[in-house]
């Protein structure tokens, strides 16, 4: 006979039994790029990322694939968000000096945003590392945005927007050096204004036509 105690159908504990809790997907993927952002790929464990997302590790792994996996994720996270304005810039600028310009002057506000941790997880994220393979992928990111710029660049020349004589690969890994420069000024304390006013003087070597 029925007696209506099947205990599947008891304030539904029966139903979730043996599932994974469930989380919000993003929140724990912004979590893992802050901790990644701060201490850097070798320096944060899985037990730290399990920590910090509030998750478990079968959880992490059935969601994120491993660290690396994961890492790979964050990276595209970041470049699409935190670290989208330099493209940005270029893009909608209408010369490269005034897009280089305004990448810097936008990198001094998010290298020294409080909201999150200070500098560039693409050039800071490998410090200390032992994978090869996340040194290449940080690195390979960091040649393509220079020459990205350089090809900027070289257009403004052909279009008469800059001298004849410029040399587009110099000027572009120039302006690579001081975002690097101004990314771990950022992480040892330098103040948003003092890297506005290092971002005038580096545009000051850019020929004039």
């Amino acid at each position: 006979m029925a007696t209506g105690q099947d205990t599947r159908t008891q304030g539904g504990a029966g139903r979730t039994r043996g599932r994974p809790r469930s989380f919000d997907r993003a929140t724990a993927l912004e979590k893992a790029l802050l901790a990644f952002w701060e201490h850097g790929y070798e320096a944060t464990s899985v037990s730290d990322l399990t920590r910090i997302m509030g998750i478990g590790a079968p959880s992490l792994y059935a969601a994120f694939g491993d660290k690396r996996t994961l890492f790979d994720e964050v990276v595209r996270v970041y470049t699409g968000t935190h670290g989208a304005f330099g493209d940005r810039a270029l893009t909608e600028e209408p010369t490269a000096r005034q897009g280089v310009a305004r990448m810097l002057r936008e990198a001094a506000a998010e290298y020294t945003d409080p909201d999150h941790p200070y500098g560039c997880l693409i050039i800071h994220a490998a410090t200390n590392c032992t994978s090869p393979e996340v040194e290449a992928l940080l690195r390979e990111l960091r040649n393509a945005n220079i020459a990205n710029l350089a090809s900027r660049i070289r257009a403004d020349v052909a279009a008469g927007l800059l001298p004849a004589g410029t040399d587009a690969a110099a000027l572009a890994r120039h302006a690579g050096a001081v975002l690097q420069g101004m990314s771990q000024q950022a992480r040892d304390g330098a103040r948003r204004e003092e890297l506005e006013a290092l971002a005038e003087i580096a545009m000051d070597i850019w020929p004039h036509d």
